[in-house]
């Protein structure tokens, strides 16, 4: 009995929890290893190299007292912070030196076209000035517009740029921007605020260009379709219009004249621009051009024309405002007034940042308008009267 219960005893395979203890022992000890090497501290780096954390810190922050410590150990403490993979907490250091690098950038609707380029622009700026861009889009509402001030303010920006494409009114809540001592740049608006700073086109001029061009083109009756009277570009836009009319003895019909309603969603000027072209043509007033106030309400107007027949630019010519990416690429392809949408975003993260040094040595900030100068593009959807 003894014999024969000891058998399969002697012949019994190695057991397994042994071999299982094993695995999940050397699993342990290499997640081990992972998780120290995801978060190396300065105690580390201390410990590798044979420094104290005191010095370990002075040279890998290099604070002043860096210039004190011989070059040999700083290499051999920067040797060491290299081969663990030792990484800043730039969050804790923005804490304790009040520096976030960040600016905050506020866009009124992600949707509208007009924000591509801005963006750009000012992306590329705080690249080459190692800040971070906080974006956030706050749909038209000024309730959001409001929260996200807020929390970008909590989030200790240095800096903020907005952009005011469509809807942007005086918000009593820009009081914290000048009670926080935050530089501010708004693109596509000039507040009347000696704090905040601003970037726009020449609207102005760059109505009177699209104007000049179609009477150069023999053009004599010219429908319009004006902005929404709430929008700032609009007035600038129309009062270029008017005085070059003057100037050039150009008679402007009242019935061919026509406006976009108020509306917080920018694309919806391809419907209204569609919509309120068919009413110009519903009024039986002939005209061989067509002046609209964007782009978007351009493209309605030529889909419009095309469906009554009327071919442009052969029977009538039309004239946009912006030169957003498909301007170039419509069907014709089509002549505008375009905003130097990038150079404007660049504009304004440099008034932003140069803010932002003034206010770090001290200096008083000076609040920035700049105008930029647009520039008239010749396409497809322009020719001359036969």
């Amino acid at each position: 009995m003894e014999s024969s219960d000891s058998k399969p005893t002697r012949n019994a395979p190695p057991a397994k929890p042994r071999r299982a203890s094993v695995r999940q022992g050397s699993t342990s000890e290499s997640s081990r290893k992972r998780s120290q090497s995801a978060a190396v501290t300065i105690r580390d780096v201390a410990e590798r190299s044979g420094f104290s954390s005191a010095t370990v810190s002075i040279v890998l922050n290099n604070a002043p007292l860096a210039r004190y410590i011989p070059d040999t150990t700083k290499g051999r403490i920067q040797r060491a912070a290299s081969h663990l993979g030792y990484r800043p907490n730039l969050f804790a250091r923005s804490l304790r030196g009040r520096r976030s690098h960040t600016v905050g950038v506020m866009v009124f609707d992600m949707t509208d076209p007009y924000c591509t380029l801005v963006l750009r622009g000012i992306e590329n700026t705080l690249y080459q000035s190692s800040f971070l861009p906080i974006l956030t889009d706050v749909h038209n509402e000024r309730s959001r517009f409001e929260r996200y001030l807020e929390m970008l303010l909590d989030r200790r920006i240095e800096g903020l740029v907005v952009l005011a494409n469509w809807l942007f009114v005086d918000i009593n809540v820009l009081a914290d921007l000048e009670k926080n001592n935050i530089p501010t740049a708004i693109v596509g608006r000039e507040l009347k605020n000696d704090n905040i700073s601003s970037v726009i086109v020449d609207n102005n001029l760059g109505a009177r260009a699209a104007l000049e061009h179609l009477h150069s083109l023999g053009h004599r009756k010219i429908a319009f379709i004006r902005g929404p009277r709430q929008l700032s570009d609009t007035e600038p836009r129309w009062r270029g219009v008017r005085t070059l009319a003057r100037e050039r003895d150009l008679e402007l019909d009242s019935r061919l004249i026509v406006d976009l309603p108020e509306s917080g969603d920018p694309l919806s000027s391809f419907e209204q621009g569609y919509k309120l072209t068919e009413e110009l043509l519903h009024r039986r007033r002939p005209f061989t051009a067509l002046m609209a106030f964007d782009d978007m309400t351009a493209f309605g107007a030529i889909r419009a024309l095309a469906k009554a027949g009327i071919r442009v630019p052969d029977q009538c010519s039309v004239v946009g405002f912006d030169d957003v990416s498909p301007a170039a690429i419509y069907s014709p392809a089509l002549t505008t007034v375009r905003q130097p949408m990038e150079v404007m975003g660049t504009a304004a993260a440099t008034i932003v940042l140069e803010a932002i040094s003034a206010n770090l040595e001290k200096k008083p900030i000076r609040t920035m308008h700049r105008r930029i100068v647009p520039e008239l593009i010749v396409r497809d959807s322009t020719r001359s009267v036969k």
